[in-house]
């Protein structure tokens, strides 16, 4: 099965939580396109610092960040050569005496650009904040990347929107305290709809889901309408890939 020429087939990936073992993440992205080949999907995209897993103590950011220019993430870059969908997956980026909370766009072994999270959380200091908000087109659809907290402010999504694009594509890692899980579990749906709504865009989202301690992620990993109608959801506490059509924009007439 393909995707038609005038839709962007995006596949979500609702993974498990996967900390300072790139070549497993590497692997968990390898099968997710080999699942996602099934579908005809064009791109795939994978939950916030994926490729060395979310943690913000100095020790784990010091040992796992990467350059984007580096030897070593070039080596990231051919091991993912084969895979035919683009993807969008988190890392932990190191640049200048900086790290950055980011997420890549590759295609075919290429580094297509990367967006680095503006709106960080308390607990991010070991992060410095992005300024910009880059877009890029595939299959005719425009599309920009919000990182988790991001979505809690309407300024990310309102400046990807403002250069005409029309999915917003969301890298999440909601492994939270179990009482503070539990009362976002629902939330997180309301305040991405409320993104969707204010700027008519699709928006899609991938997340971790498992348990670590006294923490918990349950997703979620969905498909949300322009509308804000959740269209397609990864069941909570699964691992797994939802699937949506964003269709291209009519040509102006």
């Amino acid at each position: 099965m393909t995707a038609p020429v005038d839709v962007l087939r995006v596949g979500a990936c609702q993974t498990p939580e996967i900390l300072g073992n790139p070549d497993a993440a590497l692997d968990c992205i390898q099968q997710s396109a080999a699942q996602g080949a099934g579908y005809g999907t064009n791109l795939l995209l994978f939950p916030e610092c994926f490729l060395q897993g979310y943690l913000t103590d100095e020790e784990h950011i010091h040992r796992y960040a990467l350059r984007l220019r580096s030897p070593e993430f070039a080596a990231v870059l051919r091991r993912l050569a084969p895979v035919e969908p683009t993807l969008v997956f988190g890392v932990i980026e190191a640049d200048n005496g900086h790290y950055f909370n980011t997420a890549v766009v590759t295609d075919h072994g290429r580094l297509v650009g990367s967006y680095r999270k503006t709106r960080l959380m308390p607990g991010e200091t070991v992060f410095t904040p992005g300024e910009d908000y880059p877009t890029f087109v595939l299959h005719g659809v425009r599309y920009g990347i919000n990182i988790c907290s991001d979505t809690q402010f309407s300024e990310p999504a309102a400046r990807v929107a403002a250069q005409g694009a029309t999915l917003l594509l969301v890298a999440a890692q909601n492994m939270m305290r179990r009482p503070v899980a539990t009362r976002f579990k629902d939330l997180h749906h309301s305040i991405r709809a409320e993104r969707a709504r204010e700027t008519g865009m699709w928006l899609v989202s991938s997340d971790v889901t498992g348990t670590r301690n006294d923490r918990i992620a349950y997703g979620p990993t969905s498909v949300i309408s322009p509308q804000g109608d959740i269209v397609a959801q990864v069941p909570l506490l699964t691992t797994g890939m939802v699937v949506a059509d964003i269709p291209a924009p009519a040509p102006p007439r």
